[in-house]
């Protein structure tokens, strides 16, 4: 069989290979995080988040009519999209492999013999197994997500880039460099990642076309490469339509004419001048030039896809996020205006003081006949600032770790080498370097390790060098053992990485090189680009997926490394199949040590977290979520699954927005409008964006609705001075109130009738912060107005914070806070967590789903959050009816919590809910179970705490101070709480633990 068909057979092979795991392994419906925005708003084709993802949404959509009508199956078949896009993405990273595999070891397939051809098709193997099977990759690829169709596109570019070098000198090639083209234009629509790919292609386009490259030359080629990155970055996907709302405002502002046209007439304008430029290419015979143009064309025709983004925006769809219908509202789409600027070369310092405020530019909205002004955008100006800026943000949680990471003091002032520091070890190293572990050396577990410390490291399996890593490692703890994600590679597939890099730069040090920019552009650079702050929400290791792509391909080419150089006495067949057999090793043992931590199959809770918050509430209920997993899941269960369309949610992150707002006064689904007083012109952008606290020294409680009418009064008397002359709304007191009509209270079924002596005749509280955001001044507004006609409910799982200092009136019923009218219980300061009995009962017991949660092979980090979350809702309401003397109840909800809570301990803060069950279980007087439970949590701690010392000791100084802390706490706490309960010998044994420990942590406290 020839060499070519054989490529070709087993290309198809690696894609079924890789498709039947990840489809093997796939989520079998919506996950966590942005994959149920994504579902939600490709299944109803609306708008993401920005800067949008619209051939993602439409192959998605594609995909859902899979389901063939099936609500249910939806996200499946979304998610399948990932898994064959993943797959199709190790079959083109195969042939990338084979391509350049074969420049190097034969000019013709007449040259591939037996022993090459064994080499070559071994080498694809190798590297696209061992990225299918790699940590981050994997992970995307089973769930609907951008990065999996993302990582597509830049297989796809290589692969045709490296395609058109095999036929550059036969005529027509040029077509692979057109398909290119298209392709890195088409991929604007899936995720801006794929760009960086430019300046690889740019290069191999070089190198094949240059006679003798100089390094003069070369690096005039680098510089060229970034310029076309930055033009296409900013000149054709910003500039481009900046210039197109500049002139849509000077047509319809200036002119007078209708919106629209001005941007009309700039693309007749571009249009035509492509096409007198292509006209005057092809007419002077100008090769490149033509060609240059035809690129242009291309990248804009597929960055064209962003028109149905445009198109849905004006049919006003429940998720519409920007509501990008016009040049403006799009222009701040596509640039992410939401996410706001980072300093990249020059800048500030998380502590440069603050001097001046400096005017940017002007924003505009859309009028009724023209664009008004929505306000300006501004910067501060500082009175020193500093080259690479990386510690810049003055948020009180990143200057704490600023502070801890560099051991800096309150009076330090960052220098650049500071900034340099910490960009090398916190950046690159602990945000980069470690991603890059995971991949190919091993992981520890899949606890965040942002912070640094023993969580969240890499770890390989080899003790002695972990030991030098991480300090002592000889008495693991089950925190690690026993997690899915404690995966060890043994450093297998570095090393034949490592040896593929130093193969491919002695045998074709252009390639290498080309291979070498892609790989810093796609990590490292990013990292820099970037420039992010500490303390993310979730680790970002998907993002840096195009270097380990890279570095794949550089495990393929080991095989060649290790032909040449381990197995050269052997006959060149059999060195060909020692090097190849021995290098799969390295993806066989990622799949078997990968494969329980990518296993998603059996977990659905993401799916039934989201129901139970809808299906909890109330008729008609008013929702309030803030982040990510509390709000995009809810979206997919009412978007596809129609799961209580008649509860309106509401995003408080996104309240600030006046295109949310202007979502929330139209009905939705079933949901009628929100009890809104606000016009548009008293919440459009440039408005009431921020309105600060005054003390007008008013000792009383204000009524709210006096507060809503003074914040958004127009007249003077109501608004203060600034120094330059403006006048703005301020709050004038923070102690506020809100009348109760008991009638209506009863009424409205908010509180039940045998509970009418409880409703509070005023609900009077203290506002939490010193300024009132246009999301909090629509949320005052709303309970102003809703005269309890709508039930309100918070999500029990955003800060408190963003509970405005309503604690005291916001009741548990389980994932939701039901906002009710009755007298506090306690005082402020013995302010507990309020419990909703009846409800949350009947959610726990009967309503609400688990998700599988106790049987599923593996659980992710917010899948244990959530788990130690539900532990605690249990232990709230067995406390409370134990309170209430209903000790029945009681021991039925203690039984329903062993039914569906894991028994093997998810994180620390679920040991911290077993304590508190122990605690209840005594209470009820089931000490046998209470017991066991004390065994296997003194057994848990002690093994992590033997860790902690051995890991201190070793290095000298106490690791996880804040771990230890907390399990000698509870240790000591379960000393005690077997004391109470007269439990004398398990209490005598547990002070004996306690004691032995503490001692071996007692150098660290005492120095």
């Amino acid at each position: 069989m020839k060499y070519s068909k054989i490529n070709t057979l087993t290309g198809w092979a690696c894609f079924f290979i890789a498709a039947t795991t990840y489809i093997l392994t796939l989520d079998r419906t919506v996950s966590f995080w942005d994959c149920g925005e994504f579902i939600a708003s490709a299944y109803k084709m609306q708008v993401v988040h920005q800067p949008g993802a619209p051939i993602v949404s439409m192959v998605q959509k594609l995909f859902s009519t899979l389901a063939l009508g099936n609500s249910s199956l939806v996200a499946y078949f979304m998610n399948l999209s990932s898994a064959l896009a993943s797959a199709a993405t190790i079959m083109f990273l195969f042939w990338t492999i084979t391509a350049l595999s074969r420049k190097i070891v034969a000019k013709s397939e007449t040259e591939i013999g037996l022993s090459k051809s064994i080499s070559i098709i071994g080498a694809g193997l190798v590297g696209a197994l061992a990225f299918a099977f790699s940590d981050s990759f994997w992970f995307s690829a089973v769930e609907a997500e951008v990065y999996a169709m993302s990582s597509l596109c830049t297989a796809i570019v290589i692969w045709g880039i490296l395609k058109w070098e095999t036929v550059a000198d036969e005529p027509r090639s040029d077509r692979w460099l057109l398909f290119v083209a298209y392709m890195i234009g088409l991929s604007i629509g899936v995720h801006l990642l794929n760009l960086l790919a430019i300046p690889a292609v740019i290069f191999i386009y070089y190198f094949k076309k240059a006679v003798a490259p100089s390094w003069q030359s070369t690096l005039k080629i680098f510089i060229i490469a970034i310029a076309v990155l930055a033009f296409v970055q900013f000149g054709i996907i910003q500039y481009l339509i900046s210039f197109a709302a500049k002139f849509d405002f000077l047509f319809v502002n200036t002119m007078g004419l209708s919106f629209g046209s001005g941007i009309l007439c700039f693309a007749v304008l571009i249009i035509g001048g492509l096409t007198y430029g292509l006209r005057y290419a092809v007419l002077k015979r100008n090769r490149p030039l033509q060609l240059s143009f035809l690129f242009i064309v291309l990248l804009i025709f597929g960055y064209s896809s962003f028109a149905l983004l445009i198109i849905r925006a004006h049919a006003k769809p429940n998720l519409n996020n920007t509501d990008p219908e016009n040049a403006f509202n799009f222009l701040s789409y596509v640039n992410r205006s939401q996410y706001g600027d980072r300093p990249l070369l020059f800048g500030e310092n998380f502590n440069s003081e603050k001097i001046d405020i400096k005017e940017t530019g002007k924003l505009y909205r859309k009028g009724e006949t023209q664009y008004e002004s929505a306000g300006t955008k501004s910067d501060y100006v500082y009175r020193d600032k500093t080259l690479v800026p990386r510690m810049y943000s003055d948020k009180a949680e990143h200057v704490d770790f600023y502070k801890s990471w560099m051991g800096f003091d309150d009076n330090h002032k960052p220098s650049l080498m500071d900034n340099l520091n910490y960009m090398f070890s916190f950046q690159v190293g602990q945000m980069y370097m470690r991603y890059f572990m995971w991949n190919f050396v091993g992981r520890q577990d899949n606890r965040d390790g942002q912070h640094g410390g023993s969580r969240g490291a890499w770890m390989s399996g080899v003790k002695p060098i972990d030991s030098l890593h991480l300090g002592n490692q000889e008495n693991l703890p089950p925190s690690i053992t026993e997690n899915k994600a404690y995966n060890r590679f043994f450093f297998l597939p570095l090393i034949i990485g490592l040896i593929g890099v130093v193969w491919h730069f002695k045998r074709n040090q252009k390639d290498a090189g080309v291979l070498a920019l892609l790989f810093v552009f796609t990590g490292v650079a990013i990292v820099v680009y970037l420039n992010s702050v500490p303390n993310e929400p979730r680790e970002r290791d998907y993002a840096y997926v195009g270097s380990f792509y890279t570095f794949a391909i550089w495990i393929g080419l080991g095989v060649f490394g290790l032909k040449d150089w381990i197995f050269k006495k052997l006959s060149p067949v059999s060195a060909s199949i020692f090097a190849s057999v021995i290098a799969l090793a390295a993806p066989v043992i990622m799949l078997q040590q990968g494969w329980d931590d990518h296993d998603r199959s059996e977990s659905h809770l993401a799916r039934d977290i989201s129901i139970n918050y809808l299906k909890s509430c109330a008729p008609n209920a008013i929702l309030f979520t803030y982040g990510d997993n509390d709000t995009f899941p809810l979206w997919y269960a009412q978007e596809v699954e129609h799961v209580r369309p008649d509860v309106r949610i509401v995003n408080l992150s996104l309240f600030t927005a006046d295109w949310y707002i202007d979502g929330m006064l139209k009905k939705s689904n079933d949901s009628a409008p929100l009890p809104l007083t606000l016009k548009p012109g008293q919440y459009v952008a440039g408005t009431r964006d921020i309105m600060y606290y005054q003390d007008y020294k008013i000792a009383q409680s204000i009524e709210l609705k006096e507060i809503v009418d003074v914040l958004l009064s127009d007249h003077d008397e109501d608004k203060v001075t600034m120094s330059d002359g403006s006048k703005y709304n301020v709050l004038p007191t923070k102690n506020l109130k809100i009348s109760v009509n008991a009638k209506e209270v009863l009424d409205t079924g908010t509180v039940p009738l045998e509970d009418a002596g409880k409703i509070a005749k005023t609900m009077e509280w203290t506002y939490n912060e010193d300024y009132v955001t246009k999301g909090t001044l629509a949320l005052f507004d709303i309970l102003a107005n809703n005269n309890w006609k709508r039930p309100i409910y918070f999500s029990n799982a955003m800060p408190t914070s963003q509970y405005i200092g309503l604690d005291k009136y916001l009741y548990s019923e389980g994932l939701n806070l039901r906002l009710l009218p009755l007298k506090p219980e306690v005082s402020d300061e013995q302010q507990q967590e309020l419990v909703n009995v009846k409800p949350l009962y009947n959610n726990l017991m009967s309503l609400y789903e688990y998700g599988n949660i106790k049987n599923a092979n593996y659980l992710d980090r917010q899948s244990a959050d959530d788990a130690n979350m539900f532990a605690n809702m249990f232990n709230s309401l067995m406390a409370k009816l134990i309170s209430e003397g209903k000790f029945t109840e009681g021991k039925k909800v203690a039984d329903r919590y062993f039914e569906v809570i894991p028994n093997r301990f998810q994180s620390m803060y679920q040991l911290a809910s077993t304590f508190f069950l122990t605690e209840n279980l005594y209470r009820l007087n089931d000490v046998q179970r209470a017991n066991q439970l004390i065994h296997k949590s003194a057994d848990y701690m002690g093994k992590e705490l033997t860790y902690l010392a051995d890991v201190s000791i070793s290095k000298n100084h106490l690791a996880s101070e804040r771990e230890v802390q907390f399990y000698m706490r509870f240790l000591g706490q379960l000393v005690v709480l077997t004391q109470n309960y007269k439990q004398p010998e398990l209490s005598k044994r547990l002070e004996k633990q306690y004691n032995e420990l503490l001692s071996r942590f007692s150098p660290f406290v005492n120095g």
